[in-house]
């Protein structure tokens, strides 16, 4: 033991022994023994390497370590592996920042490339200022930064003690996790589960890719509503439209078909300002009556209501955005007039903002749009990490079916969320909302460079043209495979891009098409090689927990679901842990784009890491958490509770334990009994996934144990001579050894360091602490002598007088079955409170009802 135990320097000291003794390894073969029953298996999530982790990360790693520890010592083998989600569109953003370049596919590799920065310093963020590189100099910079991210990562989590297995990890970028993620998706070809579709798309201009449902974040913006009028024999019949420049991809027009001001014009036409283009007028319910004139213009595509029109009432495509969300310069074929294809060519080439202004500035010339714009501010779709709305252009995309058009699927995702346990319960209707909710099924391909890429090609006609009905895909004995790079068995590479040979996908899959699939990276599916008899994936499927955060319930959570029960007709896990968010002090969501984020190595550093866990663990899970870094008073708290652990637990080994010790003494029987309702109702907390709860029980008993029991006890564990030492020393000793298993699992560092000082091995490797199930004390002396205590005191208090001052006489009021526990337990109330004679007298409640003071004995100079 030390002189002086402190937190500093634990975190250090335990992560190395930790790593040098193998604590946390996953034994196979103790696995294997004891089977899947006896696996604890944790499907954690990859963080996004593409910068620093913040505060949230602490927070809700730290539950899922706090069940893990839990589960361990409960004698389960636990799988607590980590892996890293490299690839997708943060990374790539992050990469064109810190190297100032930027990605163009036509450019050749270059082996000797060297970016213009290293960190950002003196760049510029837009693209024009950043240097063009080739597709593989680019993949190579993300795959350098990535590592570098990785490892900052991993010593952040090792310094917050996560017990994870750093044997066990993958990133979701490597030529494993490729092989799994095209191995899956060939599977959900063949099944015909995946299918590609030349649909409308939401799109993000400016990083030139497609964009899922998943992935949509609704802002307010401001908005205009302008009055235009269509033209007809019988006169004109105006719109009110937010979107006047996508006048020319007009198809129709649509109206509630209960509404009596339209419903003579359903299947006749009108005529479109400016281009002359006859349109028809049709019903549909999905109009509202409410809105605008209650009539409005089908484009193709405004928004999404339009993508459902344009399906359901079969019309035409007359698409006018370029995926660079500029007007394309040829006019559709629908616009036959000279003044329509004059006015058409003002608008070509400009982006949807300026041609908005112009449009509008010629139908004010042409007369056709009445008054000024109305402005407004409305709900506007982007892509969450993007920075301008979304716009609907048509593309050439690859899916799988979610159930969105499955009545059958959707009912069986729907009915295995349920066979899981969530925690909280109510974040199941969060998952059954989302899959009522689908509109369309999951888009997974992205117009992106560094992710997995879609392993198939394409035949060529004999103009040189796509066949998309001659898919070729690759045998699953080649994978991992690059299109772009690979050649196609049976053919040659001086076929590629010829006629009549074959042409690379040069797409990628969405980030979250590889994440859906962490459980079969991490627990070895179908992995080739050394897990080729899929012993590991048995041993860990299926999980037994998903933890993760609120927001990608409809993400990361159903996409992986939705994998599993295409793959293995099952949930991927037992039970889904939901972590609330982090807020700020005026409880604002922290985000990077809000600039509120604090990042967590400072506290970790300033406080501690034990503080920073009890921090988190005293929040329940879905439950958002508010953090101030200023004043963070639950981190202080935690830091005086950890500090006092140490103390407590030196201060408890101080007294030895002789061998022939037994419990003999009520009120030692007393504390041990109520320490055992805590171990029970603790472990039924844990078990629950509710780590406050017993958290808030262990710490209580624990301050109770420090405050009352050892004052009670201390001056007969001291005295060799009492009879009754040998059981004072057995039950503190018995006491701390409880106390520091119970809160292992929060306070890591401190318990392990206490326990190391009378135990060999690790406390997160010793048994859970167990209850009798039937106890020899009475709990109830323990608090009654404990309230006693604290009338002795108070009355100390209000004589003005130190608590060391001798009480010749003290007379207590109780009820009477409180003054027979008193009885059983006096010698030691007398001795902590200087006490030289106790006379009782019956009352209905505990209070010191007289006290004489003794004169404070006198000290000779």
């Amino acid at each position: 033991m030390p002189e002086k135990p402190a937190l500093e320097g634990l975190e250090q000291k335990w992560d190395a022994a930790w790593q040098e003794q193998g604590t946390y390894l996953f034994d196979r073969a103790q696995a294997r023994e004891r089977g899947r029953a006896g696996v604890y298996s944790v499907d954690t999530p990859p963080p996004t390497a593409s910068g620093s982790l913040h505060i949230g990360h602490v927070f809700s790693y730290t539950h899922t370590d706090i069940k893990v520890r839990f589960e361990r010592m409960r004698g389960k083998t636990v799988f607590y592996p980590m892996g890293w989600d490299d690839n997708g569109l943060p990374t790539e953003r992050r990469v064109q920042n810190y190297y100032g370049v930027r990605c163009d596919p036509s450019l050749p590799y270059d082996p000797d490339f060297t970016p213009p920065f290293e960190g950002g310093e003196g760049k510029s963020n837009k693209p024009g200022d950043q240097l063009p590189v080739s597709r593989r100099n680019f993949i190579e910079l993300c795959g350098r930064l990535t590592v570098e991210d990785e490892k900052q990562f991993e010593q952040l989590f090792r310094q917050l003690g996560l017990s994870v297995d750093w044997t066990q990890t993958y990133r979701t970028i490597s030529d494993e996790t490729m092989r799994t993620s095209q191995l899956a998706f060939l599977r959900n070809l063949e099944r015909g589960e995946a299918y590609q579709s030349l649909a409308p798309t939401l799109w993000d201009i400016d990083f030139r890719s497609a964009i899922a449902q998943a992935e949509l974040e609704d802002r307010d913006q401001p908005a205009a509503y302008h009055r235009i009028a269509f033209h007809s024999a019988d006169g004109d019949v105006f719109i009110e439209t937010t979107r006047p420049e996508l006048l020319p991809a007009c198809v129709a027009l649509v109206a509630h078909p209960d509404d009596e001001r339209y419903q003579p014009l359903f299947g006749t036409t009108v005529r479109t300002p400016l281009f002359d283009v006859e349109v028809p007028v049709l019903a549909h319910p999905l109009a509202q009556q409410d809105k605008g004139s209650g009539i409005a213009m089908i484009c193709t595509f405004g928004d999404v209501t339009d993508i459902v029109w344009w399906r359901e009432l079969d019309l035409p495509n007359r698409t006018i955005l370029g995926q660079d969300g500029r007007v394309i310069a040829e006019a559709p074929d629908a616009i036959t007039s000279d003044a329509g294809r004059a006015a058409y060519a003002e608008l070509a080439g400009k982006t949807v903002f300026s041609a908005k202004k112009r449009i509008v500035e010629l139908l004010q010339e042409s007369g056709e749009m009445v008054g000024d714009p109305k402005p407004f501010t409305h709900a506007v779709k982007f892509y969450e990490k993007g920075d301008r709305p979304l716009e609907i252009v048509s593309t050439r995309q690859w899916y799988i079916r979610n159930g969105a058009r499955d009545e059958v699927l959707r009912d069986r995702l729907v009915e295995f969320g349920r066979t899981m346990s969530w925690h909280p319960d109510f974040m199941r209707v969060r998952y059954e909302n989302w899959v009522g909710g689908l509109t369309g099924d999951w888009l997974v391909s992205r117009q992106r460079f560094f992710g997995v890429p879609i392993p198939v090609w394409y035949g060529l006609d004999e103009n040189g043209e796509r066949d998309y009905d001659h898919v070729i895909v690759p045998d699953a004995a080649s994978l991992p495979v690059d299109p772009t790079i690979d050649v196609p068995a049976g053919f040659t590479e001086d076929q590629r891009g010829v006629p009549g040979g074959f042409d690379a996908e040069r797409d990628i899959f969405d980030t979250w098409a590889t994440s859906s699939l962490t459980p079969q990276l991490a627990g070895g599916w179908q992995r080739d090689g050394a897990d080729e008899d899929g012993e590991l994936w048995s041993l860990v499927a299926p999980f037994d927990v998903r933890p993760q955060g609120q927001d990608i319930i409809r993400t990361w959570l159903f996409s992986t679901m939705l994998r599993s029960v295409l793959e293995d007709g099952r949930a991927p896990w037992t039970d889904a842990s939901i972590s609330g968010f982090i807020v700020d002090p005026d409880r604002k969501k922290m985000s990077k784009s809000k600039g509120n984020v604090v990042t967590p190595a400072d506290i970790l550093t300033q406080h501690g890491t034990d503080a920073v866990r009890y921090w988190a663990a005293s929040s329940r899970l879905g439950a958002d958490a508010a953090f101030d870094p200023q004043n963070p008073t639950q981190v202080k708290i935690g830091r005086r509770l950890a500090i006092k652990v140490l103390n407590a637990a030196k201060f408890v080994l101080s007294f030895p334990v002789p061998e022939d010790a037994e419990i003999t003494h009520a009120l030692d029987a007393s504390m041990l009994a109520t320490l055992h309702g805590v171990v029970r109702e603790a472990t039924k907390a844990f078990e629950a996934y509710d780590h406050a709860r017993a958290l808030e029980l262990t710490e209580s008993f624990f301050w109770t144990f420090c405050d009352d029991y050892l004052e009670l006890v201390k001056e007969r564990a001291y005295d060799r001579a009492d009879v009754g030492q040998p059981s004072a020393a057995l039950a503190l000793r018995l006491a701390l050894s409880a106390i520091l298993r119970l809160l292992a699992p929060v306070i890591s560092f401190a318990a392990e360091e206490s326990w190391s000082w009378f135990n060999d091995g690790s406390v997160h490797t010793a048994p859970w602490p167990v209850a009798p199930e039937e106890d020899a004390g009475d709990p109830a002396i323990l608090s009654t002598v404990g309230e006693a205590l604290i009338g002795v005191r108070r009355a100390k208090t209000e004589a003005k007088a130190s608590q060391k001052t001798p009480v010749a006489r003290v007379v207590i009021a109780a009820p009477a079955d409180a003054i027979e526990r008193l009885r059983l337990a006096e010698g030691d109330l007398r001795a902590v409170g200087r006490i030289r004679a106790v006379d009782y007298i019956e009352a209905d409640s505990i209070a010191v009802a007289e006290i004489e003071l003794a004169p404070e004995p006198v000290t000779e100079a």
